[in-house]
């Protein structure tokens, strides 16, 4: 199984890189985990809407010129699903069962996803109503897919 991660903005939090650096050589255990770090686009200190949008169609089209051919798109998306770690766990041995053995996440920028990424998504995820630096996302989520390869193989990991 293969993992890719695609995600908008560099880490520049040591804390945050040695946590995902952690977790992506423990997920190595069970899946081929990639990284894509896409530069963000500055956003202007006077900006607005439409320069917003210009911004996240940007952005989106660097995120679909990197997704790879024949693989299971998710987007981390305030409007998607509310799973909890069992249920994330589920989603990712059917996809992997039945759908796909290459799942690619996709976090945006600061300003979010645009909607041609969201067209391009075969499942969008939402892991909570608040609102976390994109930056620490990418640590929530490679915690959650450790836990989910934990849970699909019947080992402990603390609750």
């Amino acid at each position: 199984m293969k993992i890719s991660i695609i995600s908008v903005g560099k880490l520049k939090e040591k804390y945050l890189v040695d946590g995902i650096a952690e977790y992506k050589k423990r997920i190595s255990k069970y899946a081929e985990v990639n990284e894509i770090v896409l530069k963000d686009e500055p956003i202007p200190d006077k900006s607005n809407d439409t320069i917003d949008n210009d911004i996240k169609i940007k952005e989106g089209k660097k995120i679909i010129e990197n997704i790879p051919q024949n693989s299971f798109v998710i987007t981390l998306d305030l409007k998607g699903h509310m799973l909890d770690s069992v249920e994330l766990a589920n989603k990712i041995e059917e996809i992997k069962t039945y759908n796909n053995s290459h799942i690619v996440f996709i976090i945006g920028g600061s300003l979010g996803i645009s909607k041609e990424v969201l067209a391009k998504a075969n499942y969008s995820l939402c892991f909570s109503k608040m609102t976390f630096p994109h930056q620490l996302m990418k640590l929530i989520l490679m915690e959650q897919i450790y836990r989910a390869f934990k849970i699909n193989n019947n080992e402990t990991y603390h609750k």
